[in-house]
């Protein structure tokens, strides 16, 4: 670059505009999207380790999808090159290429080449630069408005990270405005702007989540107003209406906003909410929505979702849609109103899909006959007997008659079910009435010879009573699934999470947290050496970025060992199963978790009732025990009501007050299961040891404490004599923890 060029790089880099001239240069800068790049997250670790592969960040405009790419440029050591989709073609894409590869061949240095509006590539385009990111030669970074998964080619998307992008909330939009105020260099702190709050907040709302929208008003509302007599530069609310006087609403009738705001419309139907149905309506028309599309899917609705409890409904739409094709816009919206009030406020049914299981009877079973007294009579009546024995409804009282409409093969198969919602709620009785009657008169009938016998058995498919057909007897393993199951049901875990697993122990929520949370992080505490060891030879298959960080420590020593790797690091969700079980403080334990979790964070845990579990004395035959079987009751119940076993002397209150003192609101759910367990030599050993271990009595050293020597004996020949690899059903009781920080 020459002087002359070096100079005219710096005049158009103080002359643009303020939105451009205050994009973020370092990570400390970037704003917003907290879900992929707060500390600890996968994204943010990638950029600051300079460990990137191929990316496509996804979202609105003004989110910071180019600004990311910019940060990116400034942090790896692998050369950037940057391409707009909308300027380039195939050629751009072939000599940025053969640079990447020369570059790679010569110096071994990667190329990371950025594709703004990726979605803007053709397919030819697309095509032509798959195989050099599969093969490595360039890492790609994709930015794009719209949804990946429908305009990008499959084959870019499946070997690259998506991250969406979400509006900026207020507090990360005000954060913008104030820096733009007061950085010198590239913003306003060398004039003396005053901005007033309400000029603010007008702002802030109107951007609607575009940090662009919102520059571009600020830099309008200072460029265009003068000076007071003292320099000052005052921004008022009526200044910053006329600066920005519409809300930016995103909406592309192609894309993903249309697609989903119109699914937002039909789900508040259908969840029968006249005011969310009305707010979706006005983001449709305010965002210049075709209104016959909208009507459209309304006459749709009408049919699928309201159905047989109002059919009036379809009249309405059908009425409104005339009208408003008559008036046009903008007295037109009335009619749109009133259609989508009518479906709102409408009771609804489905039944009409009662069609598609018919469709699917008729595609997937052999072709019945039509009966013989439901053919067509007016050819061959007097031939094949078509048309006799039809009983005309009309001649019989209330114009029904039971008689056979179905074929043979399917008869007995319900396809409509009537609901319980307005008009059909009248009507419900009466189909089953007939039902019923139609039911008694095909027995007779077949009871006299008139029909196949295995009509009888047919009946509506039943996909309850097939699972509960389905259920096998659990074993540990399946019990332990189902806990893990219903631990991350609750915990709703997103795929930027961050999770920390506060009692890895063999990896059964690790690896699920895992699998559910690849964009965040997962850490997971391990108790003691071993496990944390098997959990990192087992993470080793997985590439570095997305392997759980394996922590070895003590719950007293978590905070020091998560600060060792990210200082003030927090989680959207902490989970556990038995983590805070034998933790003899739990107050502490809940103070310090709490501390960890962010504001939005919740904490799970699923927590053993040791003073609940099986008792062995119920394994046994009474009879086979005899005159000891009181005693040992006595001795093992004594076991369970230690009050000074930090394992033993708790209970859900215990645990409620403790998160309670915390400031987190905690429900506890009692759990109850049985699993079947075999009884193992090595499960006996444990509990009658030769030898006892030092750091807690076993089962038969608290029995000695209450019972002789001899009756330890006594026991231990009984259970090891009958119980030895028995499956045996065992129950124990636990509490679900479900708890988050107050507000």
């Amino acid at each position: 670059m020459d002087l002359f060029e070096h100079h005219g790089s710096r005049l158009e880099e103080r002359q643009a505009p303020l939105a451009a001239r205050m994009r973020p240069r370092t990570l400390d800068e970037y704003v917003g999207q907290g879900h992929i790049m707060a500390p600890g997250r996968l994204l943010r670790r990638a950029i600051e380790a300079d460990r990137l592969s191929s990316l496509i960040f996804y979202g609105p405009p003004g989110t910071g999808k180019t600004t990311l790419a910019e940060v990116i440029a400034r942090r790896t050591r692998a050369h950037f090159c940057a391409i707009n989709a909308v300027l380039a073609g195939v050629k751009d894409l072939r000599v940025a290429i053969a640079e990447a590869r020369r570059r790679l061949g010569e110096q071994g240095r990667q190329t990371v080449l950025f594709i703004d509006e990726v979605h803007r590539f053709n397919k030819a385009q697309q095509d032509a630069l798959l195989p050099w990111v599969e093969r490595g030669t360039v890492i790609l970074v994709g930015a794009t408005t719209e949804n990946p998964y429908f305009e990008v080619n499959k084959a870019l998307v499946s070997r690259s990270r998506i991250f969406q992008l979400r509006p900026l909330d207020e507090e990360d939009l005000r954060r913008v405005l104030v820096r733009a105020l007061a950085d010198k260099e590239r913003g306003y702190g060398d004039l003396r702007v005053k901005v007033d709050e309400e000029a603010r907040a007008h702002l802030i709302n109107v951007a609607n989540g575009d940090a662009r929208s919102l520059l571009n008003s600020l830099e309008l509302a200072v460029e265009t107003t003068p000076a007071d007599a003292l320099g000052v530069v005052s921004i008022t609310l009526e200044v910053a209406e006329e600066s920005i006087q519409r809300r930016a609403v995103l909406y592309d009738k192609e894309g993903d906003v249309h697609f989903d705001t119109i699914s937002a419309l039909i789900k508040s139907l259908r969840g029968s909410d006249p005011d969310a149905a009305l707010y979706w309506l006005a983001r449709m028309v305010y965002a210049g929505e075709e209104p016959r599309f909208i009507l459209r899917r309304l006459l749709i609705f009408a049919g699928e979702d309201v159905g047989m409890a109002q059919p009036e409904a379809m009249s309405i739409v059908v009425a409104c849609a005339e009208a408003f094709d008559r008036v046009g816009m903008p007295e037109g919206r009335f009619h749109l109103s009133q259609a989508v009030l009518a479906l709102a406020t409408a009771p609804k049914s489905n039944s009409t899909m009662g069609f598609f299981d018919a469709l699917a009877a008729v595609q997937a079973e052999r072709e019945g006959d039509v009966p013989s007294h439901l053919k067509d009579a007016s050819r061959d009546k007097e031939g094949f007997g078509h048309g006799q024995g039809y009983l005309y409804p009309h001649a019989f009282r209330d114009h029904w008659v039971a008689q056979q409409y179905l074929p043979d093969g399917l008869q007995g198969r319900l396809f409509y079910n009537p609901s319980d919602q307005g008009h059909e709620a009248r009507i419900h009785e009466a189909v089953h009435r007939r039902r019923d009657a139609q039911l008694a008169a095909m027995i007779e009938r077949e009871a006299l010879g008139a029909g196949p016998a295995e009509i009888l058995t047919a009946s509506p498919a039943d996909p309850d009573l097939d699972r509960w057909l389905q259920r096998t007897v659990g074993s540990v393993g399946d019990h332990l699934a189902r806990l893990r199951d219903q631990l991350f049901e609750a915990a709703q875990v997103e795929r930027h999470h961050v999770v920390l697993d506060l009692h890895a122990g063999t990896g059964l929520l690790t690896w699920e947290a895992a699998r559910k949370a690849p964009e965040g992080g997962v850490y997971a505490r391990c108790a003691d050496a071993q496990a944390a060891e098997a959990l990192t030879q087992r993470a080793a298959a997985l590439d570095t970025l997305r392997r759980p960080i394996i922590l070895h420590a003590p719950l007293d020593d978590l905070d020091a060992a998560l600060d060792r790797l990210t200082p003030g690091l927090r989680f959207d969700r902490i989970i556990g199963r038995n983590a805070l079980v034998a933790h003899p403080d739990k107050p502490a334990a809940a103070l310090r978790l709490a501390a960890r979790l962010s504001a939005t964070g919740r904490l799970l845990l699923i927590e053993g009732l040791p003073g609940a579990t099986q008792r062995l004395y119920h394994l046994l035959d009474p009879d086979l025990i005899g005159d000891l079987l009181d005693r040992w009751a006595q001795a093992e119940e004594t076991i369970y009501n230690d009050p000074l076993d930090p394992l033993l002397n708790w209970d859900g209150a215990a645990l409620a007050a403790a998160f309670d003192a915390a400031s987190m609101g905690v429900e506890l759910r009692h759990l109850e299961w049985s699993a079947l367990r075999r009884v193992t030599a090595g499960q006996l050993d444990l509990w009658f040891p030769r030898q006892e271990p030092a750091e807690r009595p076993s089962y038969a050293g608290r029995l000695r404490q209450t019972l002789s020597a001899d009756e330890v004996v006594r026991i231990e020949a009984l259970m090891r004599r009958h119980l030895t690899n028995e499956v045996i059903p065992w129950a124990s009781e636990g509490l679900f923890v479900h708890a988050r920080p107050l507000p």
